[in-house]
This record gives C-alpha cells, sequence and structure tokens, in this order.
C-alpha cells in the first residue's frame, strides 16, 4: 500500500532539506507552512498549538495583523538605504523603545548574536577609554551554561563541549564563573573586569532560574566595583517572565540591556543593544556598524511589535497565564518529572534521567497536536506566543498530562 499523499509530501520536504542544507539542525519531523496566532498548520493540514514560538521570537503570535499591515506598507516605500543615509523610520523608533525601556541610547542591529558581540566590542572600548584598563587587558566576566548565540567569540566562552568542538582557538578575555553565584563574581572581578554578561533566566541551557536576591546582589557588585553590567534578554525580554524585561522581577536595571527576537513579532531579523549608561557613547563614527542595522523596514516593523506587546497587555497574560499554567503543572503526578520552573510563560518541565530523555516526549506531544522542544537532553521547554488565553492552556495541560503520566 503506497504511504498517503500528506505522508510523501512532508517526505518530499524533509528529502530537501537532507539532500541540499547542512546537517546542523535536528527538528521533530513536521513541516509547517502557516501560522496564525499560537497556532501552526503542517502540510498535511493538520493543526498543532505551538508552545515553542520560535525561542521567543513570535510572542505576539505567528502573523499578527498589524504587524504584517506595517510590514506590507513600509516595505512598498521603502526597505534599505543602508546607515550612509538617515531614514524617516530610525529616529522614531529610538525614541519609543527608549521611553519605554528607560534607556539613555540605543544601538540597532539584526540578529541577537550581533548584539552580544556588539556590547562585547562597547564595554572593551569603555574599559580602556574610561576605566583606564591596560590595552589588551580588559577581561569580561560570564556564566557557565550560557547561551548567548553562535559566533565564533560567543562559542569560545560557553561550556557546552559541542559548541566549541572544531572552532579554535578562541577570542580571548573571557571568565567563567557558575550561575546563580553572586559570591562567585565577586571573587572573580578584578581591576580589569570591564562587564558582566548574564541572562537573567538561562533558556536554552533549561530554563534556569537563579536564586532570589541574585540580581539585587549582582547589580550591587558590579556598581561597586565599577563594572558594566550586561543583561542578556533576547530570550527573557518583551514580556515572556510576566514584566517587559525579566530584570524587574529584581527590581533592578542593567547597563547594557539585549534585546531581538520578539523585538520584530517574527517577521523579520531585529535586534539592539540597549544603554542605561554612557557606555555606547564610546563608539565613533567608523568605529561599528551593519548595512541592515536600524533600515526602515526594522525599524517600522519594531515600532509596531512593541506597541502590539504594550496596547494589547500581552505582558500581564503572560504573567496571569504563566502562573496559572505553572500551577496546574506541579499538580501532575508523574514519575517522569523532576521539577517545573520559570517565571511568566517561560517554563521547564525537567524530567528525570531515568525517563529517557525529553525528546520522546515531544514526539509524543507532536501526535496529540502540541509543539515543542527539548532542551540539554531531561527538560522540555514550554513557551507558546503570549497572545495565549486560558482555554488553550487548559487544552495543552490535558495533553501534558496525558503524555508525562504514560508509561
Amino acid at each position: 500500500m503506497n504511504p498517503p499523499l500528506g505522508d510523501m509530501k512532508t517526505q518530499h520536504y524533509i528529502d530537501l532539506e537532507s539532500q541540499f542544507g547542512a546537517n546542523n539542525y535536528k527538528p521533530l519531523d513536521v513541516v509547517l507552512c502557516r501560522g496564525k496566532g499560537i497556532w501552526v498548520w503542517d502540510v498535511k493540514g493538520q493543526k498543532y498549538l505551538d508552545c515553542l514560538s520560535a525561542y521567543s521570537a513570535v510572542n505576539q503570535g505567528h502573523c499578527h495583523p498589524r504587524i504584517l499591515k506595517v510590514l506590507n506598507e513600509q516595505a512598498g516605500k521603502l526597505t534599505l538605504v543602508s546607515r550612509a543615509f538617515r531614514n524617516d523610520q530610525l529616529g522614531p523608533f529610538y525614541k519609543e523603545i527608549c521611553e519605554l525601556t528607560r534607556s539613555h541610547s540605543v544601538l540597532p542591529m539584526n540578529s541577537g548574536a550581533e548584539a552580544v558581540e556588539s556590547a562585547i566590542k562597547a564595554v572593551r572600548k569603555w574599559g580602556y577609554k574610561v576605566k583606564q584598563v591596560p590595552e589588551g587587558q580588559a577581561e569580561i566576566i560570564v556564566c557557565a551554561n550560557n547561551f548567548h548565540g553562535r559566533t565564533l567569540t560567543i562559542v569560545g566562552f560557553s561550556t557546552e563541549e559541542q559548541y566549541k568542538e572544531g572552532y579554535a582557538p578562541f577570542t580571548p578575555g573571557f571568565k567563567i564563573i557558575p550561575f546563580g553565584d553572586a559570591e562567585a563574581l565577586a571573587q572573580a572581578i578584578t581591576p580589569n573586569t570591564v562587564g558582566f554578561l548574564v541572562e537573567p533566566i538561562q533558556g536554552e541551557g533549561g530554563v534556569i532560574v537563579p536564586p532570589a536576591g541574585y540580581l539585587k546582589e549582582v547589580r550591587r557588585l558590579c556598581t561597586d566595583q565599577n563594572v558594566i553590567l550586561i543583561l542578556d534578554e533576547i530570550q527573557t525580554g518583551l514580556g515572556r517572565t510576566g514584566k517587559l524585561f525579566a530584570e524587574e522581577h529584581d527590581g533592578i536595571e542593567s547597563d547594557l540591556t539585549l534585546v531581538g527576537k520578539a523585538l520584530s513579532g517574527g517577521y523579520y531579523p531585529v535586534s539592539a543593544v540597549l544603554s542605561n549608561k554612557e557606555v555606547l557613547g564610546v563608539f565613533k563614527p567608523g568605529d561599528h556598524g551593519s548595512t541592515f542595522g536600524g533600515n526602515p523596514l526594522a525599524c517600522a516593523v519594531a515600532r509596531e511589535a512593541l506597541k502590539v506587546l504594550v496596547e494589547e497587555k500581552l505582558i500581564e497574560n503572560s504573567a496571569e497565564l504563566g502562573s496559572y499554567m505553572m500551577d496546574q503543572l506541579r499538580e501532575i503526578r508523574s514519575p517522569h518529572i523532576r521539577e517545573i520552573r520559570g517565571k511568566g510563560l517561560l517554563i521547564g518541565i525537567e524530567l528525570h534521567p531515568e525517563a529517557g530523555g525529553a525528546r520522546r516526549f515531544c514526539e509524543a506531544l507532536q501526535t496529540k497536536g502540541l509543539l515543542c522542544k527539548e532542551t540539554h537532553e531531561h527538560v522540555l521547554r514550554i513557551a507558546p506566543p503570549l497572545v495565549i488565553r486560558k482555554p488553550d492552556i487548559d487544552w495543552a495541560l490535558e495533553r501534558l498530562q496525558d503524555v508525562l503520566t504514560a508509561p
């Protein structure tokens, strides 16, 4: 008997990827072709609840109509002029994002990794020009289990061996300490320390939430020691944890904040370095740049993506429904579950090693119409678009309970 037509179509696309693509991902074998809000559809016409949100890039939901309208309008007027000339979207974008985030200045880039690289350059230059660290001696402290991107410099200070294997030599100047340990930070700071780069919650690392008060103590140490605090909020920012930024849970402000992903609602690569001190002031014309960074299409899309987050109260929705979902998940009696943790709608379900890995649970959930992804082998990451509603959460919880309580 021949396989169903839909299965043949799915396999056709998978075969094309295998034949012509680099083998650097291991996705679930679902081929998606359409999305709306929290839902996506595959080439067979099957519907799924997206509980990954493209790693928080589609916080506003798939194909949000307001952002789509702005994208289409701007695409028909002007998309790119490079930074050799000015455009009428850049200044308003600067003003609106600075006012929303209480920042003093902004550096627009494209990908999250570019924002991280830009921050590294900025704090090093600040260290030499302002802090008077000897040339070539600047140190940046990072945390074990971090994930800040995939460039050569960034993977060089990762503690995940697979990210580093085969890519040496790496950029020097980074010191690694345990995550969530303020005393380790205090011990690591030297007169040559210019920055501390940290995720408020380690997303790719398994949704690791630091101890209460950690960021407050980190903020105090960085202030006392004249060290720039750089918070990577590329995944945790823009509403994902139930606050605009995860730092707000601890009542602090970083010196540099890195944003990306949801900054465009999933329509276009947009990232930014936000500064609450004069760190970005060390850049002079010619010091740093990007052909596409700050282009009018990106700025127009980002402006609307931010308005949607605020005006549609998606941040508040994340706080309310995230708390509800975690409470309900903790009621599930499963021999596989070791811990439920997270903030807002960034939730990690850590499984016991004896459960056989999180991948099989992702595959079982796929058959029930729910898509999520494993991280660090034993953790299910649950992060639906922030437009989700309580009945949809309940629908997801039923399927999670079925799968997590099965043998």
